[in-house]
């Protein structure tokens, strides 16, 4: 079993940012890639961000990139999704998952363990 437990959620204005942070415990964190996904009220959940295990290729959904940044610190068993220039658009709760495959993980089926998730709003 993998223990996710995301923070770093709240209020912030249109155009502020926000870093989230997600604690892993429970098995070798290293062994597993890591994703961010996003719901917002009476929407499916959506895909945000991945990353390798290793920490390396970071992978965004679509017009994210230039906003949103991946990263993991496996000495802390952590991983990060900083969000610049937010948008009301961007409200929703985010949550981050584990997966153990080895390919490209951007699918809600694809992962293995979740995190309850933060909630974050955008005013405008």
């Amino acid at each position: 079993q993998v223990q996710l437990v995301e923070s770093g959620g709240g209020l912030v204005q249109a155009g502020g940012s926000l870093r989230l942070s997600c604690a892993a415990s429970g098995r070798t964190f290293s062994n597993y890639g890591m994703g961010w996904f996003r719901q917002a009220p009476g929407k499916e959940r959506e895909f945000v961000a991945r990353i390798s295990r290793s920490g390396t290729n970071p992978f965004y959904g679509d017009s994210l990139k230039e906003r949103f940044t991946i990263s993991r610190d496996n000495a802390k068993n952590t991983v990060y999704l900083q969000m610049n220039s937010l948008k009301p658009e961007d409200t929703a709760v985010y949550l981050c998952a584990a997966s153990s495959g080895l390919l490209v993980a951007t699918k809600v089926s694809e992962y293995d363990y979740w995190g309850q998730g933060t909630q974050v709003t955008v005013s405008s």
